[in-house]
């Protein structure tokens, strides 16, 4: 997909993009309060210490809730639709709105067990998408 955002990292992500380019997911835990955030800041969200670590994530989650597009939202991705779109609460904590790939998406339900899995985009980023377990 040519025209897909690939070019995200900044300061704050850069840690969160080069795990995801290894293929793995990594949130940031707090040194001062052992939160675990997402999406990548300069500081704690709960306690506001600078004190940010990354965290490597075991890729397991639940479907908080889950639509399913029907109509593109922008022309690059017509050829997508239908796609499901869920909201995943992590094993560790933090919540992902992403995409649901692979087989059963479209048949996905609230409650379900899913895995992150990557998927490259045309420039060759790795993004974080999730499939059911």
């Amino acid at each position: 997909m040519e025209n897909r955002p690939s070019d995200f990292a900044n300061g704050d992500s850069q840690s969160y993009w080069q795990a995801a380019l290894e293929q793995r997911l990594e949130f940031q835990r707090c040194e001062s309060c052992q939160h675990i955030q997402f999406p990548p800041r300069v500081q704690c969200s709960k306690c506001w210490s600078a004190d940010i670590v990354p965290h490597t994530c075991s890729g397991d989650g639940t479907i908080e809730s889950v639509t399913i597009v029907e109509r593109a939202p922008l022309p690059q991705f017509r050829d997508k639709v239908p796609y499901a779109v869920v909201a995943v609460i992590t094993a560790e904590g933090p919540r992902m709105i992403t995409n649901l790939i692979g087989e059963g998406a479209l048949d996905a339900h609230i409650g379900d067990a899913v895995t992150v899995c990557f998927e490259a985009d045309a420039k060759g980023n790795m993004l974080p998408q999730w499939q059911l377990a």
